[in-house]
């Protein structure tokens, strides 16, 4: 029996193609769509400064094909908290925003906040999405101490970053060791009253034992391993095998 989705496509890497050339396919409302209709339970996005893969106008599209098309589904903006940023979120709405301690050049999100320095745009930003009725996630290494940070700060959620657990796949020890981080920081995570997501490097091959591990956690963010997939079998079967890999279907 098919449960509510965890899987939010990140459809980043389908924009970079796109703007490889003046045209205007790969479709990313077309492909997020596809992705929606084969139950995925949103789409994920970080319009960079550059705009070198999401665009402005992408994030306005998306928004629109949401609230028209799926209105159950969930628009997830993710990026640094910058005064840009927040009026690229204020214009949007949409259903969840991801801040992430990205430099504007950074290739990815490689990192979570450190929660020891100065936190005056994380108040400002989360003070903003708590107004406009957004819920709030806060991007987080693998450490028990840090969803106590982000409570503190406002927070509804984290986003546990699990590239060093994704980086381990010819490593089984290693992986079982940070496997075991993720699944200490999301213990902690949930004694705050926090909400758990998990993103980066995710697989259908090491999604299993993380879901294993950590049940609760209520949404994965996958974008690099689901459009390695897609390439294979298609954004809707790779939104299946996705699925079935969290043992939704």
């Amino acid at each position: 029996m098919s449960v509510t989705s965890r899987l939010s496509v990140n459809v980043n890497a389908v924009a970079m193609l796109r703007n490889r050339r003046d045209l205007p396919w790969p479709s990313v409302t077309g492909l997020a769509a596809i992705a929606m209709e084969a139950g995925a339970k949103g789409v994920t996005i970080h319009p960079r400064p550059d705009e070198r893969h999401i665009r402005k106008t992408d994030v306005f599209e998306l928004a629109e094909l949401i609230e028209d098309r799926f209105p159950n589904k969930e628009l997830c903006l993710e990026g640094y908290p910058s005064p840009d940023f927040l009026k690229l979120v204020e214009e949007a709405r949409p259903e969840q925003v991801l801040f992430v301690p990205d430099d504007p050049e950074q290739t990815t999100s490689d990192h979570g906040w450190d929660f020891s320095k100065d936190t005056a745009a994380l108040e400002t930003g989360i003070a903003a999405a708590k107004e406009w009725a957004i819920t709030v996630s806060l991007f987080c290494d693998p450490d028990q101490s840090h969803p106590e940070h982000a409570a503190r700060l406002g927070a509804e959620r984290i986003e546990i970053y699990t590239g060093p657990y994704g980086a381990c796949f010819d490593d089984p020890e290693r992986a079982a060791r940070e496997l075991e981080r993720i699944a200490l920081t999301a213990e902690a995570a949930r004694e705050c009253g926090l909400g758990v997501n998990a993103g980066h490097d995710l697989t259908v091959e090491n999604i299993p034992a993380l879901i294993a591990r950590v049940p609760f956690i209520r949404e994965m963010s996958i974008g690099h391993g689901f459009t390695a997939e897609a390439l294979i079998y298609g954004f809707k079967e790779s939104v299946q095998r996705f699925r079935k890999a969290m043992g939704e279907v």
